[in-house]
């Protein structure tokens, strides 16, 4: 479980296929800041990007851990096969302040960035969803985009099937997570809020349980 709060800006800097066939995943090594590692222990959940995944190798001392993707997962989500930043947090402990929302590091679908532009002091991105994933999104409702809880600002469904969505980032979210990097065309990954899921599936049944 994790709150959508990043806890550091990661490099994946090594990805290696881990066979040849294309049901094979990739062996990802991830740089960390500083001490990032401290406490991190084998096995240990930590999401990338705000999808989670498994510590399979560490060096404290250097700063790098290991994780295997599957191609499943690969497949479902945006930016695990590529060099470059990314956004980490670790999973959250039970005395932990839930600073975000509820997130579960389980990417439900992947957007693309419309609009990434300046505001005055803040900027503006604008993100297009997949329609299945709009019914989830409300005006003041929380998304995860790139594992970084953040806040709607608007919601408009598109002609061409797809949900259209804002929103504001602070001077602090550009500077503490890799959404900086993000430009026109790039896709991000996002899991909607849990609440808002559960809301929908209860809304949609018939009302009986199974028995």
């Amino acid at each position: 479980m994790f709150t959508g709060i990043i806890t550091g800006v990661g490099q994946i800097v090594d990805s290696q296929p881990l066979g040849h066939a294309p049901e094979h995943g990739r062996r990802l090594t991830l740089q960390t800041p500083g001490g990032y590692l401290d406490g991190v222990g084998l096995g240990d959940s930590i999401a990338i990007n705000g999808a989670c995944m498994t510590v399979t190798s560490f060096d404290v001392a250097a700063g790098r851990f290991t994780i295997d993707v599957s191609a499943e997962s690969l497949a479902r989500t945006a930016g695990l096969d590529t060099l470059g930043p990314v956004n980490l947090e670790q999973a959250l402990r039970s005395h932990d302040r839930l600073g975000g929302h509820i997130v579960t590091g389980h990417v439900d679908g992947v957007g693309r960035v419309a609009v990434f532009e300046p505001v005055g002091e803040s900027w503006l991105l604008r993100i297009h969803a997949p329609r299945e994933l709009g019914r989830f999104l409300a005006y003041k409702g929380s998304i995860t985009v790139n594992g970084v809880s953040l806040t709607v600002n608007r919601v408009e469904d598109l002609p061409d099937g797809q949900t259209a969505f804002d929103i504001n980032l602070i001077p602090h979210t550009i500077a503490n997570t890799a959404l900086g990097a993000l430009k026109a065309g790039s896709p991000v990954n996002l899991e909607v809020d849990l609440i808002a899921r559960y809301v929908e599936r209860m809304l949609s049944s018939d009302g009986k349980l199974a028995g």
